[in-house]
């Protein structure tokens, strides 16, 4: 009957890893190699990852620490997401130069713009260090031997497995990176929130920095006497195209999948976490889009913000959908029971399902608590600064921030569990009547730069309620529902998981650490009888065209190229026309952190940017489904599109090798 039941579940658990899932890790990519080569990959575990040689991994970086970049040119050009470099291109934006809606192409290495605390870091290498912890070795003394090896060096001792095993990551950090392109936000983030998540998408999510260095190639601070950085690899272009069926590959920085975890878990997730969020964030954008609707510069101040909150709210109602849809819930419990009748004559597995349960039902109410605490009070801007207050928008800004503050103190009273309501909350409350009226009292106060006793006392009760709430679940890791017991009992999950379903392909879970996905381009059949093609044109940009809708506003020069068909050599016959590719999809495993992630053909040639999920794949941070599961990356001939015919800085693919 054990048998019988891990059978049943092969199709939900097994077959998926072999079918497009996992994020694997590079040094050991060699494990993965057949497999890539017969779905018709051309090169070696080599070309992806070699610490003796030039290979793919030193043309990616991890991009300010939550996108991917990746280098297209031996002058340091490297290409990333259009939203991760969204804050940048912000912070260089007014009223008078609008680079959010206008665009910004520097037709000069002088004209390219400095961001301070933007940075990038290549990999040098990774190497397994879990005999060297297990010999006494801390994290911390291998961390600091790694360091001194260069100038720039940064190193990080992550775990994978739970604890199973410890790499050793060490990066080269470049800190002198400068802006060199971005398109409008009608092209960059073309169809703005309505869009985020979805599929049909015509986004051109790109942007384009520049990594600069010392006269001898390493890194330094921002100095007018940098030079651009020279890079060990820098990956090739191709202009040929895609099609359904091609093979594609994915090099870069996943941030956080929990593909192990129990039941229990994505139940907390999907039918608790969740849907709070998604409520009280709906709030605060209506609030925010409110203010943009009324005010040019209230819009550009907000844009980034809006952004921020936005993403992850979309991408929670599509997680919730995923998870639902598939039965995640149902088939995890199911798997759970068949390992734990397994386990019951082993000793040291026999109840670590039972523990691991147990746990979960302690912690949720806690965590539940600090997670609407920081999506909350939290959220709140806490102090404005002299800068701020000198900026004439600020004035303008009083009645939306006066909003924020009365939501989220409401949302804070209803929605956090009573017994972890902050005291100094609960008891100015009842001085003041209501959580709003205790709202205005403290926003006057922030507001005006006078903070009072009640002030003071709100601040230092939410810390420490927040860290009674570390206290109790142990850890101060709390991106996700978490313990310290948890990650204990998870490492001796995770360990019999991998003795009891041996046929099936573990890969650890996402960390912001280097990772190759691969797999194919495909559509996917989206509801019944309803099938998605793989990819978009510029035909579909111009029947959503609305000057009458920003993010929907295309600039007048893409409309001309349209009209005249001139789309010089990116111009391609896509169902019997001349039009100009857009975005396609690919079934790779992807997360936050892929954004801005190269997608190379079997040659290793970049033919896209990645930059997004479909809206039901979201849940493949806890359980990848191949039928429904894409990525989404624009079209690397629709970006050199745009820089050539649009932003008419074509004198930069001179840098380029395009094939």
């Amino acid at each position: 009957m054990k048998r019988t039941l891990l059978t049943l579940l092969t199709a939900l658990f097994i077959l998926p890893a072999l079918a497009d899932e996992g994020m694997w890790l590079p040094s050991l990519i060699s494990s993965r190699i057949d497999d890539m080569r017969a779905k018709g990959f051309r090169l070696t575990a080599e070309d992806i990852y070699s610490v003796n040689q030039a290979s793919m991994k030193d043309a990616v970086v991890l991009f300010n620490g939550g996108c991917t970049g990746e280098l297209i040119s031996p002058e340091g050009l490297l290409l990333t997401n259009h939203h991760c470099g969204y804050g940048a291109i912000q912070r260089h934006s007014t009223v008078e130069h609008d680079y959010l809606t206008d665009g910004f192409w520097a037709m000069s290495r002088a004209e390219e713009l400095p961001n301070e605390k933007l940075w990038v870091r290549f990999l040098v290498r990774m190497e397994e260090v879990t005999d060297r912890i297990a010999a006494g070795e801390t994290a911390d003394e291998i961390v600091k031997k790694a360091e001194a090896e260069g100038p720039g060096y940064k190193a990080a001792v992550e775990q994978m497995y739970y604890g199973n095993q410890q790499f050793l990551f060490v990066y080269e950090q470049f800190d002198d990176v400068r802006l060199v392109a971005a398109p409008p936000s009608s092209i960059g983030k073309f169809g703005g929130d309505t869009d985020n998540w979805i599929w049909p998408r015509h986004t051109g999510d790109f942007s384009m920095f520049r990594v600069y260095a010392s006269k001898d190639n390493k890194p330094a601070a921002y100095s007018p006497q940098n030079v651009p950085y020279r890079p060990k690899k820098h990956f090739a272009i191709s202009t040929k195209g895609v099609k359904e069926g091609d093979f594609t590959m994915i090099y870069g920085f996943p941030g956080n999948t929990q593909e192990y975890i129990l039941s229990d878990a994505v139940a907390y997730i999907a039918e608790r976490s969740d849907p709070a969020k998604i409520a009280i964030r709906t709030g605060r954008l209506d609030i925010i889009s409110k203010a943009q609707e009324s005010d040019p510069a209230l819009r550009i101040f907000y844009a980034a913000r809006h952004a921020s909150i936005a993403n992850a709210w979309k991408k929670w109602q599509g997680e919730v959908l995923g998870i639902k849809r598939r039965g995640t819930v149902a088939s995890k419990r199911a798997y759970e029971e068949a390992f734990d009748a397994w386990a019951q004559d082993k000793l040291r597995y026999r109840n670590v399902v039972a523990q691991l349960k147990a746990e979960y039902a302690r912690i949720a109410d806690p965590y539940f608590a600090r997670e609407i605490t920081l999506e909350t009070l939290g959220a709140l801007p806490i102090k404005y600064s002299a800068k701020e207050r000198a900026e004439a928008v600020f004035a303008h800004r009083k009645a939306t921030e006066r909003a924020l503050y009365s939501l989220q103190f409401g949302e804070y009273a209803r929605r956090c569990p009573a017994q972890f309501q902050i005291p100094e909350f609960l008891d100015g409350v009842a001085r003041y009547g209501s959580p709003e009226a205790f709202a205005e009292e403290i926003f006057t106060q922030v507001w005006n730069g006078s903070d009072t006793t009640a002030t003071t006392a709100l601040r230092s009760g939410t810390k420490r309620m927040l860290d009674h709430i570390t206290w109790l679940t142990g850890t101060k890791s709390l991106r996700n529902l978490n313990s310290k017991r948890l990650n204990e009992l998870y490492t001796t999950y995770i360990k019999g998981l991998r003795e009891w379903d041996a046929e099936r392909a573990f890969y650890p879970d996402a960390n912001l650490t280097l990772r190759v996905a691969y797999g194919t381009v495909a559509g996917y059949e989206y509801a019944d009888g309803e099938y998605h093609k793989p990819q978009t044109t510029l035909d579909g940009i111009i029947a959503k065209d609305n000057p009458e809708i920003y993010d929907y506003d295309i600039p007048q020069t893409l409309r001309d190229r349209y009209a005249s068909k001139e789309y010089g050599r990116w111009a391609a016959t896509i169902g019997g026309h001349k039009t100009v590719p857009v975005c396609f999809l690919a079934t790779n495993h992807t997360t936050g952190g892929n954004s801005g992630s190269p997608v190379l053909n079997a040659s290793g040639e970049l033919i896209g940017i990645n930059f997004d999920r479909t809206w039901r794949s979201t849940m493949s941070d806890v359980a990848f489904d191949p039928s429904i599961c894409r990525n989404i990356a624009v079209d690397i001939r629709y970006v050199l599109f745009v820089v050539d015919r649009i932003g008419g800085a074509g004198y930069l693919l001179k840098e380029m090798k395009l094939k």
